[in-house]
């Protein structure tokens, strides 16, 4: 496993809690696995939560502080880490993402948020929350948007996604709605910044039918998956899952259509819309 990066404490509260605890576990003589043994957790988790690329939870911050002896200091400090503009079945997935080297996603009915325009965003939001008012769906929005802007960044992460053609026949927001976003997802093809494939429904029976597939690889920790259905979510690091959904992801990645091909497919539709012509 490569070993834990030199952190700036100033730079986040977590990195400031993973320069810490490593700090603490290397006074205390014990290994990321011989610390992770009694909190049930790989030496992977723990190495994760010294590189900042996991949050600490309350639950873990309890139990170091009694094994370290460290008087506290990590169940006071976990306060900091808590806040998170995401709901809590997300938040920790979002933060891992955000430093992320590379993404390898599928989602079968939608475009994954971070490709979202923020007219398909507020759809989406105002469906699945119809009683609540728009100052809040702005936020959402707003939240959701801010999110997407690690694509600013010319070359960081690598974003391999692979869309279901579901997602580009299903009229989310209506055809005006639907043509911005997916010529959005062109423009980004065009420019490089991501890497696209649509799936088709010519595809038949694929790997990924029980739903989507999130991969994360970072520079200096294991990679992880996210596993995520209606209200709930969870990071998941076990070796032998990871690789059992980088396989899946590989097949329907061999399933969909070209780059190329699936550029012109999503041209076509997002066509298609503006021109009343999507059929059902």
């Amino acid at each position: 496993m490569p070993g834990p990066k030199d952190l700036d404490p100033s730079s986040s509260p977590r990195a400031m809690i993973g320069a810490e605890l490593r700090h603490a576990r290397e006074n205390a003589g014990l290994s990321q696995a011989e610390l992770g043994e009694p909190l049930f957790v790989s030496g992977s988790f723990v190495g994760q939560l010294e590189s900042g690329t996991r949050r600490l939870q309350l639950e873990y911050a309890v139990q170091i502080d009694e094994i370290l002896g460290t008087n506290g200091f990590f169940t006071r400090n976990c306060a900091a880490l808590a806040k998170s503009r995401y709901p809590d079945h997300f938040a920790e997935a979002a933060e891992a993402e955000a430093i992320a080297t590379a993404i390898r996603h599928y989602l079968p009915l939608l475009i994954p948020g971070l490709l979202q325009t923020p007219a398909y965003a507020a759809d989406l939001f105002r469906t699945y929350r119809p009683t609540v008012p728009d100052t809040e769906i702005e936020e959402l929005v707003a939240t959701r948007m801010e999110r997407a802007r690690l694509l600013d960044d010319p070359t960081t992460p690598l974003l391999w996604v692979v869309l279901d053609e579901a997602a580009l026949r299903r009229p989310v927001g209506g055809a005006a709605t639907m043509a911005e976003a997916l010529r959005h997802l062109a423009d980004l093809a065009h420019r490089r910044r991501i890497i696209m494939q649509v799936l088709t429904f010519d595809a038949g029976t694929h790997a990924a039918m029980g739903g989507s597939l999130k991969l994360m690889e970072f520079m200096d920790a294991p990679p992880l998956c996210f596993v995520e259905g209606v209200d709930m979510g969870k990071l998941v690091d076990d070796p032998a899952t990871v690789a059992r959904h980088s396989l899946t992801f590989n097949l329907i990645q061999a399933a969909a259509l070209a780059p190329q091909a699936s550029l012109s497919l999503v041209e076509s539709v997002a066509h298609d819309y503006e021109h009343g012509e999507q059929r059902p």
